[in-house]
């Protein structure tokens, strides 16, 4: 199997896009240590994954950094470390700009942002003793401009850019591969914040290139992809998994 050995580490594991990922490497041998904290949703994971022996369930307030950092720590002890980063955790409050105050932008960069460089942090020493490993940010198209009232989420997805770019320079001699995603409009939770959900839907479609919604495994067959060792030479890219609704 294609990651059979490998220790994936995903955050947001339990959601739209992260079950189906989560599933994903299971069926492709790895172990992943899913991160979530949505009692309801974790145990839709639990249920989705039962034929599978090689899930560890982590509940965690990716907000809260300092015990975050300390139950990926002593996970990371108990699996032999993380061979894979997905960060994929997001909260995406919407409303005008000048709404928001400084707290909440810092609340959104906290788990969107701050989160996944805590779980960077611990996955990295694990990684260059092995001389391998793959890092993944979950951006998303909402970056390029286009979305109104979503400011901090936006903000949040071009620093995961930033950072992967900066990783990557930076980790590439250890044999470290760092790259995003930029999911396009897939229907999933996210969604729920838009007024005329038919609507959203059409505007969507008039926008891609291809004229069908995106599905959760349209991402996970990416990430498997991108954490292979057959992309072992791709690294500080993004890629647009959004029925070429930006191209550029």
């Amino acid at each position: 199997m294609r990651h059979a050995g490998r220790t994936v580490l995903l955050t947001g594991a339990a959601g739209g896009l992260g079950i189906p990922a989560a599933l994903a490497f299971l069926s492709a041998g790895a172990t992943v240590v899913a991160v979530d904290n949505n009692e309801n949703k974790i145990a839709a994971l639990r249920e989705a994954a039962q034929q599978h022996d090689r899930l560890v369930l982590l509940r965690a307030d990716l907000s809260d950094l300092e015990v975050l950092r300390h139950r990926l720590t002593n996970t990371a002890d108990t699996v032999g470390g993380y061979d894979i980063v997905i960060n994929n955790a997001a909260i995406y409050p919407s409303k005008p700009f000048e709404e928001y105050s400084i707290a909440e932008h810092q609340a959104v960069q906290r788990v969107n942002v701050d989160a996944a460089i805590v779980a960077v942090q611990v996955a990295l020493p694990g990684m260059r003793a092995k001389s391998w490993g793959r890092i993944i940010n979950v951006a998303s198209i909402t970056m390029y401009g286009g979305w109104a009232l979503l400011s901090p989420y936006v903000a949040s997805k071009g620093a995961l850019v930033g950072l992967a770019r900066a990783w990557a320079r930076e980790f590439g001699p250890y044999g470290v591969t760092v790259n995003a995603i930029a999911p396009g409009a897939f229907p999933t939770d996210a969604e729920k914040i838009h007024p005329d959900p038919q609507g959203y839907s059409r505007l969507v479609l008039e926008h891609q290139a291809v004229k069908r919604r995106g599905k959760p495994s349209d991402i996970a067959s990416a990430l498997i992809f991108l954490t292979s060792d057959e992309a072992g030479f791709i690294t500080g890219q993004t890629l647009n998994i959004d029925g070429g609704w930006v191209m550029h």
